[in-house]
């Protein structure tokens, strides 16, 4: 029975020896051993409490990413929170606020967690990094809630989460011929800066069918999922769909972005305006936040993609990021 399920493990990817405690698993710095089924799990994770919520784990501790939602977990994970009241961390890790929280588990999949950092939170208790192949923000939704299923003694309800949500987005993207192969991007408006292919966000798109144009990734190294696109050449993100991503004071900078003005995905409404709602829930990639995000990503990509310029996509008529007069001829 071992051998067959470490068989269908490897297949799955999963860096996981066996179902049952103790549970290894490989990661960048190492290999963690969890020796039971962990009780007081601390997550270093800007996005991993999402995660393990997901899987029915109440995380003793979290690290808040941003917004200003209870507990630092946003609106699409409070039902699964539910009255719990974990401590929230913010900003760098705290080895010491950590070792005195008497962790049985610490997680750290994206969270930026140095070799150092491992070196002593792995004092404490068994610890998760990323895995190498990733890189520290590279990890695919499915990787990080199979690892979290594992090491929480939850594969079964992991994959069901799997199963469930890819079959969802299978149906998105068989019922969308169009967007296959169509390129794709999202960007941060704050800053010009475009997702790859390698980051959650860039993945979510491929998994649709659209494709990140290679101008995109080649700015990156393999582990690197977020790059900066320089205002005098904007041409890697003229793509049939612009995605910007934005917390919600970015409209201004978007409208006297020089050379905005040049690409087709502005002249032909093939922008979308991602506000701060929308924007954390594509950021957290979560099997809670996905479910969000798909109900008012897709009537968008739809509106983008229509092949008619006069179709006004709504969140980019609401910002006023339209093309002068737009919103009036159409």
């Amino acid at each position: 029975m071992l051998c067959t399920l470490f068989v269908c493990l490897t297949l799955l990817a999963a860096p996981v020896a066996a179902q049952d405690f103790p549970v290894r698993i490989d990661h960048a710095f190492g290999t963690a051993t969890i020796p039971d089924r962990p009780t007081r799990v601390v997550s270093l994770s800007f996005i991993g409490h999402d995660f393990l919520l997901a899987l029915g784990v109440k995380p003793y501790a979290l690290r808040k990413w941003y917004g200003n939602h209870p507990h630092g977990v946003w609106p699409w994970a409070q039902e699964a929170l539910g009255d719990a009241e974990p401590i929230v961390m913010q900003g760098e890790i705290d080895i010491e606020a950590i070792a005195a929280m008497k962790p049985d588990l610490i997680v750290g999949q994206w969270s930026g967690m140095s070799q150092n950092d491992y070196r002593l939170l792995s004092r404490i208790a068994p610890t998760i990094a990323h895995r190498a192949e990733w890189g520290s923000y590279g990890a695919p939704w499915q990787g990080m809630l199979r690892t979290l299923g594992a090491v929480t003694g939850r594969p079964n309800r992991a994959e069901a989460e799997i199963a469930r949500l890819e079959a969802r987005i299978a149906r998105i993207r068989a019922a969308h011929p169009d967007w296959q192969g169509a390129s794709a991007a999202m960007v941060w408006a704050g800053s010009t800066g475009a997702y790859t292919s390698r980051d959650i966000r860039g993945r979510l798109l491929r998994d649709l069918g659209f494709t990140v144009p290679a101008a995109i990734d080649a700015r990156g190294s393999l582990n690197r999922a977020y790059v900066q696109i320089p205002p005098e050449d904007l041409s890697p993100i003229d793509v049939d769909a612009l995605i910007w991503l934005d917390a919600g004071g970015s409209v201004d900078r978007l409208n006297n972005l020089p050379l905005r003005d040049t690409m087709r995905a502005y002249t032909q409404g093939r922008e979308i305006y991602s506000g701060l709602m929308l924007s954390a829930a594509l950021s957290h990639s979560s099997p809670l936040s996905l479910d969000y995000a798909l109900d008012r990503f897709v009537p968008l990509l739809e509106a983008a993609m229509d092949g008619d310029p006069a179709t006004v996509v709504s969140t980019s008529q609401e910002a006023g990021i339209l093309p002068p007069g737009a919103s009036d001829a159409r």
